[in-house]
């Protein structure tokens, strides 16, 4: 009666067993997995490497991802149309910057902080107005920032935009790309930046 007793008792057991393998048969080919053509469509999030976390809690657009795999890239001139085509839909904020430029130097880690805090909602793009294009290079190099520049030999792409006239100058475009605003000289602090992304952008 005893050994009767324990084969009861096993029986139920096994057969969990074999339910739950089962089921987990049936997860791996469930229609609720995406396939790979659907997950390059699912928006992305970015890492840092040094923390091993993400640097939003938000998820990337793809566009605005795209835009980032390009940092510490300078673009060749004429590229600003279709950058800005790309990036359409999104708020945009256009930095212009030089090498030889004391005050562009000095704002610039306000940018790069910034691209970082609004990773998941807003686009960054500079634009290297009348450099030398190893200094530019040089430069990037020792202070780099999570978003490409553009080559402007003769200021022609930034003055599109209304700048071009007082280096840095900052521009921000709303989603529907239109140009909201044109900040000429630099930053005093990264509040002020930050202000007017909210301001002109974001509220």
């Amino acid at each position: 009666m005893r050994t009767s007793s324990k084969r009861r008792r096993a029986l139920p057991a096994f057969a969990a067993v074999l339910a739950l393998s089962a089921a987990l048969a049936v997860g791996c080919g469930s229609s609720d997995t995406p396939t790979d053509a659907e997950s390059a469509d699912l928006p992305t999030t970015t890492t840092d490497p040094a923390k091993g976390s993400s640097k939003s809690d938000k998820q990337i657009p793809k566009a605005l991802a795209a835009n980032r795999e390009q940092a510490g890239q300078i673009l060749e001139e004429g590229s600003l149309e279709a950058k800005l085509d790309e990036l359409r839909g999104h708020p945009i904020v256009v930095n212009q910057w030089a090498s030889w430029c004391p005050p562009c130097r000095e704002e610039f880690p306000y940018f790069r902080d910034s691209a970082e805090r609004h990773a998941a909602e807003v686009a960054f793009v500079g634009i290297d107005m009348q450099d030398d294009a190893a200094a530019a290079q040089q430069f990037l190099t020792e202070s780099p920032v999570p978003y490409p520049s553009i080559d402007d030999p003769d200021a022609k792409q930034i003055a599109s935009l209304g700048g071009g006239i007082v280096s840095p100058t900052t521009v921000f475009i709303d989603e529907q790309g239109e140009v909201v605003k044109v900040f000429q000289g630099a930053y005093a602090n990264p509040e002020q930046l930050e202000a007017d992304i909210e301001q002109n952008l974001l509220g």
